[in-house]
């Protein structure tokens, strides 16, 4: 089992512990929605790129510890060093959120689960496969700052493993609670 993929799992284990512990708390709770804009980056074998990368996603915070969040991004189209295929990557993903708030305004926060990933087209020698589609961990963290009780700013850099490639996004994201 790699590194990442050991790391990823401690990480989701821990944010389920603390759905446990902030199950307790009672306020800051119900469905949001937002979309995000940034940088993909790759840096595996012979791809080292970066392209803009856009998100979508909606969620429910069971309170101000703990929600759960399912998405969408568009990994952009990065270019190979040399000859070869552009990989142009999505993924579709479903995780836990565990905050941590710093102030009323100010909170930071992690998140981990599972995302189905896809390929434009399979790329044998990068991601050990023949298949353009799988299911593999994602998990990030973040920063969020909350003008009010319905807009928050935030800075996440997250990271979508590809079997054997990891794909990174950092984003700023513009949250509306409902």
């Amino acid at each position: 089992m790699t590194k990442n993929k050991m790391l990823s799992r401690a990480l989701f284990a821990v944010l389920f512990g603390a759905a446990a512990f902030g199950a307790q708390a009672a306020e800051d709770h119900g469905f949001y929605a937002g979309v995000g804009a940034g940088q993909s980056f790759v840096d595996e074998g012979l791809y080292d790129d970066e392209d803009t990368a856009f998100s979508a996603f909606g969620g429910y915070q069971f309170n101000r510890y703990f929600g759960l969040e399912a998405g969408y991004a568009d990994l952009g189209k990065l270019e190979p060093n040399v000859a070869g295929n552009a990989l142009e990557a999505s993924s579709v993903y479903f995780t836990a959120v565990g905050t941590l708030p710093f102030t009323e305004k100010f909170s930071g926060y992690a998140k981990a689960g599972m995302q189905r990933w896809d390929l434009d087209t399979a790329i044998p020698g990068l991601t050990g496969t023949r298949d353009d589609n799988g299911t593999d961990p994602t998990y990030g963290v973040g920063l969020q700052y909350r003008f009010n009780d319905t807009v928050a700013l935030r800075g996440e850099y997250s990271r979508f493993e590809i079997e054997d490639l990891d794909a990174d996004l950092a984003q700023l994201q513009v949250r509306f609670d409902f």
